[in-house]
This record gives structure tokens, sequence and C-alpha cells, in this order.
């Protein structure tokens, strides 16, 4: 894909310095370090290397990535070595989609309780499905399945939601055989927006007792018990909302979506149209309205904002497996999985493509020959400049 001709990281330069000196009052030091690395980001501040074609003596300057997870920009090395990991993990079956949404009321809450209240997100959705899935009357197997955490909606307002993906079916109990899911569907949405909706409800009222909710601002009210049950009272009366996707047609399709989303945070740079006169526009998908692509024209201060809600406490992770996939079992499940299922199958299981990721390097555009590392420029700067926000951008 070709490099978009307007980048986060313009915005940040150009409108960084403004942007922090109006919004100080809620700025923490975890912002200014997205902002000021995806400034930096692949500029000399960095340092970089120069490459050659060791076939026809092309040369290339690159300049290093600055790794942070929220950058548009930089995690696609990241994602490549993450999804070679999980092409050893597919199974030759379909999968599904599940997705597990907060209601609006919850935002504020989750704003203010990222780790405490994503965390329970996690927790509940996962706990949902596995309870339902080994429900006889359901599907009655233990399941394994991936979870990403976005916290964005198409227009960058917060929207917290959780992508599941699911193999179609699971582990008998005895785990003697492998429990096939119904063709095109696999849970029913109704149960497991009840299961899910209860189990965080119970969720929050434990973290409130435990004292391990911040409840200041606007809902400094919430802190005495009384209130804060009045508060999650209504909650119980409105359908929370589980939306299941068509499922995959099979392993390359889930790798294909996961390609797309699992390693990006709120925007991509090619969503970007314009920036003029403190103007941001960027594309966005209405959902509500058939999908349609529309354009969304916002200031530089607000496009900001909405970016820096997507900011994530730091070690949180955003990627966690469950069932089957645990990471204390997967390995020898996932082997007892397959051999399951080529017991029941009339032929072997397809094989699952290994390619590895692209060198560092890349190839040479001149000849395709693979390029070369000769020579490392160092960073310029110090770790010091990151206790100036002045420093971060330019000037201009």
């Amino acid at each position: 894909m070709s490099r978009p001709p307007l980048e986060v990281a313009d915005i940040i330069r150009t409108q960084g310095n403004r942007f922090i000196e109006s919004n100080r009052s809620w700025l923490h030091w975890k912002h200014l370090k997205v902002l000021h690395a995806i400034a930096r980001c692949r500029t000399a501040a960095l340092g970089g290397h120069r490459d050659q074609c060791p076939r026809c003596g092309y040369q290339t300057i690159s300049y290093n990535s600055c790794r942070n997870r929220h950058c548009p920009k930089c995690q696609t090395a990241a994602r490549d070595k993450w999804l070679a990991a999980r092409q050893q993990e597919l199974l030759a079956v379909g999968y599904f989609h599940v997705v597990f949404t907060l209601p609006q009321e919850l935002s504020q809450l989750a704003l203010q309780n990222k780790k405490a209240v994503y965390g329970l997100l996690f927790r509940a959705s996962a706990e949902t499905l596995l309870e339902v899935a080994a429900d006889p009357k359901h599907l009655g197997a233990d399941i394994g399945f991936l979870s990403v955490l976005h916290t964005w909606g198409q227009n960058l307002l917060h929207h917290p939601h959780v992508h599941c993906i699911i193999p179609a079916g699971g582990l008998s109990p005895d785990r003697s055989h492998w429990v096939h899911s119904r063709s095109g569907f696999f849970l029913p949405v109704r149960v497991l927006s009840r299961v899910f909706r209860g189990k965080f409800i119970a969720g929050l009222r434990r973290l409130f007792r435990q004292r391990r909710l911040v409840l200041t601002g606007m809902l400094r009210p919430l802190a005495n018990a009384p209130a804060f049950s009045s508060f999650l009272r209504p909650l119980f009366r409105k359908d929370w909302i589980v939306y299941a996707k068509p499922p995959f047609g099979g392993p390359d399709h889930v790798l294909h979506y996961l390609a797309r989303y699992t390693h990006r945070v709120a925007i991509s740079n090619h969503r970007l149209i314009g920036f003029e006169n403190d103007q941001v526009t960027f594309q966005w998908k209405d959902y509500a309205h058939g999908n349609k692509q529309r354009k969304m024209t916002v200031s530089a201060d607000e496009f900001l904002r909405r970016f820096l809600l997507h900011v994530l406490p730091r070690g949180f992770v955003r990627i966690r497996s469950f069932g089957f996939l645990a990471n204390r079992c997967r390995t020898g499940l996932l082997a007892l999985c397959r051999q399951l299922l080529l017991q029941q199958a009339d032929h072997d299981q397809p094989a699952i493509s290994n390619a590895s990721p692209q060198p560092v390097g890349g190839s040479c555009p001149k000849c395709s020959s693979p390029m070369l590392l000769i020579e490392r420029f160092p960073a310029v700067g110090t770790f010091a400049a990151l206790c100036n926000p002045r420093s971060h951008f330019d000037s201009s």
C-alpha cells in the first residue's frame, strides 16, 4: 500500500504544542508520550540506517520506527510476527465472529477506569461464551477463541467493544470427540446478551465494593453505594448489544481479518483526507445507514482529543486468548483438536501456509534483490525531551 499524503503525525507536529497548552487539565504523561512518539516516528530524531542492494548498488535511507502501539504506521512488523504465530493455531473448520459492546451509559466510567473496566469486559465476554457454549442446550462443548479490544467507533468517539474470533465447534466435555456447531449458526445472540449483561454488572458491583473504581468529576455523586446501585439499575432494563457476524469462510479469511484489525488503534492514516485551517477531514463508515462511506470534519484539537481517548493503560494486553486457546494449555489441546478433527474427516486437514514475513530490509525497487544494511545513524536528542512538551513538535 502506498504512503498516504497525510498522517496523524503531520497533525501532531503542526498542532501538538497548541493542543498541549489548551488541554493540560486532563492530559497525562502517557498521552504526551504517545504524541511525542508519533511525531518523531520514522524521522531523523530516532536514528536510522542506510541499505544497499548488493546486486545493482541502489541505496536508500530508512528512519527508525517509534514502536509505540498507538502509532498508526509502525505496527506492521509486530503484526506480521504475531500473525505468523497465529497461522500455526488455525483449525480446519469454519470460524465465527462475535462482538460484545458496552452500553454508552458506561463510557465515562470506562474512561476513568480503563484498566479495571476493559479487563472486566474481557472477562465477562469470555465467561459468557464459555458458559453458554458448554450448555448442552446450545453447543455442549469446551470452546477456544481469540479476543481483541477496540475502544473506538468509525467517528473516533469512545465505543469500547471486544471482537471474538471463534472456531465453529469445540471439544466434547470428555474430550473424546469434536462437537461441530450448526451450519451458519454458533450460539443464540439473545442468550449471550443477557448472560453478558448479568456478568458485567455483577463485576462492576464487585469492583465498587473493593473500592477499585475511580469516581471523580461528573461521576463523583456515584461514590456512595445507593447512588451507584441506582446508576446500574436502568442497565438491567435495556438489551446489551452482542452481534454475531456471518461466519468466516475458513482459515484464510480469518487471517485476512486479523491482519487488518489486531494491531490498529483508532484510525489509519489512509482514512485521513485533508488538514486545512486547523480542520481535519477523515473518512468514516456509517454503520447505522447501510455502511455508507461519509466524510467528517472536526477541529485539529477535537481530532487529537478523540485520538487520545484510545490510549491504553501501560502494560494492558488488548489481544487475549481463552478456552482451549489459552496460553497455559494451547499446545496440548490444539494437538488434540487436530487429531479429533482428522478422525472425523474423510480427508486430511488442508495445509496452512507458513510464509514468513518480508525481510526487515525489504527488497530493492530496481531489481528486487534483498537489501543489505550498510550503515546506522544514531538518534538525535535524548529521553530528556519527554519532559519538555515544547520540544516535541515543530514550531510551525
